[in-house]
């Protein structure tokens, strides 16, 4: 089959068709990117470049309360920082990990209140001059271009508020938590309405809602039936409103909510967090044929060739069945795999991932 572009590859995945091969993407950690420069990959070249993965273009916008960004203590090991969402967060510089967060700005209703008046969709909330230096571009090379959304449980419970904060509200306080998740929606959506106004298309929006851990979801179904299920849907009403696809990451265990997931119309899941219960080839025997799959290639087994070669030969030939695969690891890839072991998976996701 003639050499397809990336964006030829990511509409047939999302069409359950066949394509020359399965589009091949990751996201290292910033240290796995350090440790790549030392062994060797040019300091000014993108990964996505240098090992030949699919291009995908993203364009985002600033949907926070804008709180003043500062470094609160700084070591030659971590950083502690304040951000735009007004948490106190520690981050360590040369390691992978996420950050430990330490304190919050918003912490009750009242609160909320003054973050949420701060919280409007200017035009200078989205980065105009990228879009008008790279979007031609990104056409013209064939890229898949998504936009991205930020609402729901992950950002609330991991930026906003506070995770057992958010998880106790959502019982004892649950319209509070609807008014978060409404209100983020939809200055994000007022956004990307600009953006789509002034010709800046897009082909998949794409949103982070982490809602399990390992073995387990933080909530109950019923829960997520009554509060994210309809912020949700609105979110994947009005993508499909602009014909494009609706992307959803959601790490942990989330098996229990991928029915819900397709009743609301959701076109793609990932990572497939196999090291938190989640079985891929399960997934795709189950519903493949309306969800497009995203990851599922075990992350902790990267550093072992043995294993990854193994690992890929056997979920890749089931996953990429008519189309609907598209391949990276479960989360990030790990600053453990070093640049010929990333070279080496690059080749052999696209060798197995024709067809």
């Amino acid at each position: 089959m003639t050499e397809m572009t990336s964006h030829e590859r990511f509409k047939r995945m999302f069409e359950h068709r066949e394509a020359d091969r399965v589009p091949v993407i990751d996201g290292p950690w910033g240290a796995t990117i350090e440790r790549w420069h030392r062994e060797g990959m040019p300091e000014n070249m993108s990964y996505v470049d240098f090992f030949g993965l699919d291009k995908v273009a993203g364009i985002g916008v600033d949907n926070s309360p804008r709180y003043e960004c500062r470094v609160v203590e700084e070591t030659e090991d971590y950083q502690v920082t304040t951000n735009a969402w007004g948490a106190t967060m520690k981050n360590w510089k040369h390691a992978a990990s996420t950050p430990e967060f330490l304190d919050f700005t918003i912490v009750d209703r009242a609160s909320w209140e003054k973050a949420k008046e701060r919280m409007t969709p200017t035009m200078d909330r989205v980065n105009w001059d990228h879009l008008k230096t790279h979007y031609k571009q990104w056409r013209e090379q064939g890229y898949w271009i998504q936009a991205g959304l930020w609402f729901g449980f992950d950002v609330t419970h991991a930026w906003a508020v506070g995770t057992e904060r958010l998880l106790m509200a959502m019982i004892d306080d649950p319209e509070w938590c609807r008014d978060m998740f409404q209100h983020l929606l939809d200055v994000g959506i007022a956004l990307l309405d600009k953006v789509w106004e002034e010709g800046y298309t897009f082909d998949m929006v794409a949103w982070p809602d982490d809602m399990g851990y390992k073995h387990s979801l933080f909530f109950s179904v019923d829960t997520y039936r009554e509060l994210l299920q309809p912020v949700q849907k609105k979110a994947v009403d009005w993508i499909h409103s602009k014909k494009a696809k609706a992307h959803i990451h959601s790490c942990g265990y989330v098996e229990k909510l991928v029915p819900e997931l397709l009743d609301i119309g959701i076109d793609a899941l990932n990572p497939m967090e196999v090291k938190a219960g989640m079985d891929p080839i399960k997934l795709k025997r189950e519903f493949g044929d309306r969800l497009v799959l995203h990851g599922g290639v075990n992350a902790m087994l990267w550093d072992d060739k043995e294993a990854i070669e193994q690992e890929i030969r056997r979920v890749v030939p089931v996953l990429k069945e008519k189309g609907g695969y598209i391949f990276s690891s479960d989360h990030s890839v790990p600053s453990s795999v070093g640049l010929d072991d990333f070279r080496t998976i690059v080749r052999l996701a696209k060798e197995v991932g024709s067809y």
